[in-house]
């Protein structure tokens, strides 16, 4: 195996830089290092000089953040029910009523009612909106009567509308009824 690694090197003995480098090699190395680290440490303290900044800037962010999370007022949509436990019996109420006149609306739906009940679905949604609204006015003014008196109003204006309907509805069917017994005299 020596002979023919020895081999190999007499042929490639061409192929290898052997020639001796110049006089002050080593200083001209020294110097082009000593540049080197000059130029390393300018860009290293450039780099960390913009860093220190948006550090401290992140740190103020998240101690912001981190108080307005834990000082902020706690908004609650319990609605109603956030007030007192009188309140809660009276938002289950008209909850309860407000699901029972839906129920029967669905019940009684034709297709010569379709538009009258979807209009009424939209206009509930509108109420619904508003309540939302005034439950977060509840959360944000402390419980105030007028806020509290506007959400039983809501409550009042969608069972009253609901009522509406189902009264139009049977109105309609009656006249349905009636023209149909007519027909049959």
């Amino acid at each position: 195996m020596k002979t023919d690694l020895e081999s190999w090197f007499e042929k490639k003995r061409d192929c290898f830089d052997i020639a001796e480098p110049g006089d002050g090699h080593e200083l001209r190395f020294l110097d082009k290092l000593k540049e080197h680290k000059k130029e390393e440490k300018v860009v290293t303290a450039r780099s960390l000089n913009w860093w220190k900044p948006l550090v401290a800037a992140a740190a103020i962010v998240l101690i912001v953040f981190a108080g307005y999370a834990t000082v902020k007022p706690k908004i609650s949509n319990a609605g109603l029910a956030a007030v007192s436990p009188e309140m809660a019996k009276t938002q289950d109420f008209f909850t309860k009523a407000i699901e029972e006149e839906l129920y029967n609306i669905n019940e009684a739906r034709t297709p010569q009612t379709q538009q009258m009940v979807e209009d009424a679905l939209v206009q509930l949604e509108i109420l619904e909106k508003d309540y939302n609204k005034l439950t977060h006015d509840l959360a944000t003014s402390g419980e105030d009567r007028r806020v509290i008196y506007a959400m039983i109003a809501n409550f009042q204006a969608r069972i009253d509308l609901l009522n509406t309907v189902l009264e139009e509805i049977e109105s309609i069917k009656k006249i349905k009824t009636n023209d149909y017994e007519d027909q049959l005299l």
